[in-house]
Protein backbone atom coordinates (compact mmCIF):
# COMPACT_ATOMS: atom_id res chain seq x y z
CA UNK A 1 0.00 0.00 0.00
CA UNK A 2 1.68 3.21 -1.16
CA UNK A 3 -1.21 5.62 -1.60
CA UNK A 4 -1.22 9.15 -0.22
CA UNK A 5 -2.96 8.04 3.01
CA UNK A 6 -0.77 8.28 6.09
CA UNK A 7 -1.69 6.60 9.36
CA UNK A 8 -0.41 7.54 12.81
CA UNK A 9 1.26 4.95 15.02
CA UNK A 10 1.48 4.39 18.76
CA UNK A 11 4.59 2.59 20.02
CA UNK A 12 4.33 0.97 23.45
CA UNK A 13 7.72 1.52 25.11
CA UNK A 14 6.80 1.68 28.80
CA UNK A 15 7.82 -1.87 29.69
CA UNK A 16 10.48 -2.78 32.23
CA UNK A 17 11.67 -5.99 30.52
CA UNK A 18 12.64 -7.90 33.68
CA UNK A 19 13.22 -11.17 31.80
CA UNK A 20 16.21 -9.63 30.00
CA UNK A 21 18.19 -9.50 33.28
CA UNK A 22 19.78 -6.28 32.00
CA UNK A 23 20.67 -2.98 33.66
CA UNK A 24 18.14 -1.09 31.55
CA UNK A 25 14.77 -1.74 29.84
CA UNK A 26 15.09 -3.97 26.77
CA UNK A 27 14.05 -1.21 24.35
CA UNK A 28 17.26 0.66 25.27
CA UNK A 29 19.65 -2.22 24.74
CA UNK A 30 21.94 -1.85 21.75
CA UNK A 31 21.86 -3.69 18.43
CA UNK A 32 24.37 -2.73 15.73
CA UNK A 33 25.08 0.68 17.23
CA UNK A 34 21.48 1.74 17.89
CA UNK A 35 18.98 1.00 20.60
CA UNK A 36 16.17 -1.44 19.93
CA UNK A 37 13.71 1.46 20.17
CA UNK A 38 15.60 3.54 17.60
CA UNK A 39 15.51 0.67 15.10
CA UNK A 40 11.77 0.29 15.68
CA UNK A 41 10.90 3.97 15.40
CA UNK A 42 13.09 4.62 12.37
CA UNK A 43 11.62 1.67 10.48
CA UNK A 44 8.09 2.90 11.12
CA UNK A 45 8.94 6.49 10.22
CA UNK A 46 10.56 5.46 6.94
CA UNK A 47 7.38 3.74 5.74
CA UNK A 48 5.58 6.04 3.27
CA UNK A 49 2.14 5.39 4.79
CA UNK A 50 3.04 6.07 8.40
CA UNK A 51 2.75 9.64 9.64
CA UNK A 52 3.07 10.95 13.17
CA UNK A 53 4.32 8.53 15.82
CA UNK A 54 3.52 8.62 19.53
CA UNK A 55 5.95 6.74 21.77
CA UNK A 56 4.64 5.82 25.22
CA UNK A 57 7.36 5.69 27.89
CA UNK A 58 7.51 4.67 31.54
CA UNK A 59 6.93 7.45 34.10
CA UNK A 60 10.47 6.94 35.40
CA UNK A 61 12.13 6.54 32.00
CA UNK A 62 15.68 7.88 32.23
CA UNK A 63 16.88 7.00 28.73
CA UNK A 64 14.55 8.27 26.00
CA UNK A 65 15.52 11.94 26.11
CA UNK A 66 19.17 11.04 25.47
CA UNK A 67 18.37 9.43 22.10
CA UNK A 68 19.24 11.48 18.99
CA UNK A 69 15.69 11.16 17.65
CA UNK A 70 14.02 12.26 20.90
CA UNK A 71 13.35 15.72 19.46
CA UNK A 72 12.29 14.58 15.98
CA UNK A 73 9.33 16.64 14.70
CA UNK A 74 7.40 13.51 13.70
CA UNK A 75 7.62 12.07 17.21
CA UNK A 76 5.52 12.80 20.31
CA UNK A 77 6.23 11.38 23.77
CA UNK A 78 3.57 10.53 26.34
CA UNK A 79 3.79 8.94 29.79
CA UNK A 80 2.36 5.44 30.09
CA UNK A 81 0.14 3.90 32.73
CA UNK A 82 0.11 0.90 35.02
CA UNK A 83 -0.73 -1.73 32.37
CA UNK A 84 -0.13 -1.97 28.63
CA UNK A 85 -3.76 -1.09 27.94
CA UNK A 86 -3.44 2.09 30.02
CA UNK A 87 -0.30 3.08 28.13
CA UNK A 88 -1.75 2.43 24.68
CA UNK A 89 -4.89 4.34 25.65
CA UNK A 90 -2.76 7.33 26.69
CA UNK A 91 -1.01 7.21 23.32
CA UNK A 92 -4.26 6.95 21.37
CA UNK A 93 -5.77 9.92 23.21
CA UNK A 94 -2.71 12.04 22.39
CA UNK A 95 -3.47 11.73 18.69
CA UNK A 96 -5.75 14.22 17.00
CA UNK A 97 -7.07 11.75 14.48
CA UNK A 98 -10.48 10.25 13.77
CA UNK A 99 -9.21 7.60 11.38
CA UNK A 100 -7.17 4.42 11.78
CA UNK A 101 -4.04 3.86 13.83
CA UNK A 102 -1.28 1.27 14.17
CA UNK A 103 -0.09 0.07 17.56
CA UNK A 104 3.35 -1.53 17.69
CA UNK A 105 5.67 -2.98 20.35
CA UNK A 106 8.90 -1.07 20.95
CA UNK A 107 10.69 -4.42 21.30
CA UNK A 108 9.86 -5.55 17.74
CA UNK A 109 12.61 -3.83 15.72
CA UNK A 110 12.57 -6.37 12.87
CA UNK A 111 9.19 -5.41 11.42
CA UNK A 112 9.44 -5.13 7.63
CA UNK A 113 7.80 -2.65 5.29
CA UNK A 114 6.37 -5.57 3.32
CA UNK A 115 4.49 -6.79 6.39
CA UNK A 116 3.25 -3.28 7.13
CA UNK A 117 1.99 -3.08 3.52
CA UNK A 118 0.05 -6.31 3.95
CA UNK A 119 -1.51 -5.08 7.18
CA UNK A 120 -2.46 -1.66 5.82
CA UNK A 121 -4.11 -3.30 2.81
CA UNK A 122 -7.05 -4.34 5.02
CA UNK A 123 -8.00 -0.66 5.41
CA UNK A 124 -10.11 -0.92 2.25
CA UNK A 125 -12.08 -3.81 3.80
CA UNK A 126 -13.15 -1.76 6.80
CA UNK A 127 -12.14 -4.49 9.28
CA UNK A 128 -9.28 -4.08 11.72
CA UNK A 129 -6.59 -6.69 12.02
CA UNK A 130 -3.20 -7.80 13.27
CA UNK A 131 -0.04 -9.34 11.93
CA UNK A 132 0.26 -12.96 13.05
CA UNK A 133 2.01 -16.21 12.21
CA UNK A 134 0.44 -19.69 12.23
CA UNK A 135 1.61 -21.98 15.03
CA UNK A 136 3.88 -24.62 13.49
CA UNK A 137 5.31 -26.33 16.56
CA UNK A 138 3.59 -28.99 18.65
CA UNK A 139 1.90 -27.20 21.57
CA UNK A 140 2.04 -28.66 25.09
CA UNK A 141 -0.17 -27.73 28.05
CA UNK A 142 1.73 -27.79 31.35
CA UNK A 143 0.21 -29.48 34.36
CA UNK A 144 -1.32 -27.08 36.90
CA UNK A 145 -0.19 -29.29 39.78
CA UNK A 146 3.29 -29.88 38.36
CA UNK A 147 4.21 -27.04 35.95
CA UNK A 148 7.37 -28.79 34.77
CA UNK A 149 5.34 -31.74 33.47
CA UNK A 150 3.09 -32.02 30.43
CA UNK A 151 -0.64 -32.34 31.05
CA UNK A 152 -1.48 -32.91 27.39
CA UNK A 153 -0.81 -31.75 23.84
CA UNK A 154 -2.94 -28.97 22.37
CA UNK A 155 -4.41 -29.10 18.89
CA UNK A 156 -2.49 -26.42 16.95
CA UNK A 157 -5.04 -26.31 14.13
CA UNK A 158 -6.22 -22.72 13.83
CA UNK A 159 -3.74 -21.35 16.40
CA UNK A 160 -1.73 -18.22 15.56
CA UNK A 161 1.01 -16.22 17.27
CA UNK A 162 -0.18 -12.63 17.63
CA UNK A 163 2.35 -10.02 16.49
CA UNK A 164 2.32 -6.27 16.04
CA UNK A 165 1.59 -3.81 14.49
CA UNK A 166 -2.13 -4.09 15.12
CA UNK A 167 -4.36 -1.82 13.05
CA UNK A 168 -7.79 -0.51 14.01
CA UNK A 169 -10.06 2.53 13.80
CA UNK A 170 -8.75 4.79 16.58
CA UNK A 171 -12.09 5.61 18.22
CA UNK A 172 -13.26 1.98 18.19
CA UNK A 173 -10.02 0.89 19.85
CA UNK A 174 -10.27 3.62 22.49
CA UNK A 175 -13.82 2.55 23.36
CA UNK A 176 -12.86 -1.13 23.48
CA UNK A 177 -9.88 -0.51 25.77
CA UNK A 178 -11.90 1.73 28.08
CA UNK A 179 -14.70 -0.84 28.39
CA UNK A 180 -12.26 -3.65 29.16
CA UNK A 181 -10.36 -1.62 31.74
CA UNK A 182 -13.61 -0.61 33.41
CA UNK A 183 -14.63 -4.28 33.68
CA UNK A 184 -11.19 -5.37 34.89
CA UNK A 185 -10.68 -7.72 31.96
CA UNK A 186 -7.26 -9.13 31.11
CA UNK A 187 -6.04 -7.31 28.00
CA UNK A 188 -2.76 -8.63 26.60
CA UNK A 189 -2.92 -6.81 23.26
CA UNK A 190 -5.20 -4.46 21.37
CA UNK A 191 -6.90 -7.28 19.49
CA UNK A 192 -8.00 -8.87 22.76
CA UNK A 193 -9.85 -5.68 23.66
CA UNK A 194 -11.59 -5.66 20.28
CA UNK A 195 -12.48 -9.36 20.72
CA UNK A 196 -13.97 -8.71 24.16
CA UNK A 197 -16.27 -6.08 22.66
CA UNK A 198 -17.41 -8.40 19.87
CA UNK A 199 -15.63 -6.59 17.03
CA UNK A 200 -14.13 -8.59 14.16
CA UNK A 201 -10.35 -8.83 13.91
CA UNK A 202 -8.60 -10.08 10.79
CA UNK A 203 -5.45 -12.22 10.84
CA UNK A 204 -2.81 -11.03 8.37
CA UNK A 205 0.08 -13.45 7.99
CA UNK A 206 3.42 -11.81 8.66
CA UNK A 207 7.04 -12.91 8.77
CA UNK A 208 8.31 -15.05 11.63
CA UNK A 209 11.34 -12.72 11.78
CA UNK A 210 9.15 -10.07 13.43
CA UNK A 211 10.28 -11.25 16.85
CA UNK A 212 9.67 -9.57 20.18
CA UNK A 213 12.84 -9.18 22.19
CA UNK A 214 12.16 -10.65 25.62
CA UNK A 215 15.25 -12.69 26.50
CA UNK A 216 19.02 -12.12 26.07
CA UNK A 217 19.34 -14.58 23.16
CA UNK A 218 16.78 -12.56 21.19
CA UNK A 219 19.24 -9.69 20.76
CA UNK A 220 21.61 -11.76 18.61
CA UNK A 221 18.70 -13.11 16.57
CA UNK A 222 17.32 -9.62 16.02
CA UNK A 223 20.74 -8.40 14.92
CA UNK A 224 20.91 -11.24 12.41
CA UNK A 225 17.49 -10.41 10.96
CA UNK A 226 18.25 -6.69 10.81
CA UNK A 227 21.54 -7.31 9.01
CA UNK A 228 19.82 -9.34 6.28
CA UNK A 229 16.59 -7.51 5.70
CA UNK A 230 15.56 -5.16 2.95
CA UNK A 231 12.86 -2.72 3.98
Amino acid sequence: MHSTIRFPAVVAAAGIGSRMAADKPKQYLSIAGKTVLEHTLETLHQHPNIGDIVVVVHPEDAYFQSLPLATAPWLTTVIGGKERADSVLAGLKTLNNDGWVLVHDAARPCISHQDIDRLLAIYSEGIGGILATPVRDTMKRASIQTPAQIAHSEDREGLWHALTPQFFPRQHLIEALEQCLEKGLNITDEASAMEQTQQPVKLVEGAASNIKITRPADLALAEFYLSRREM
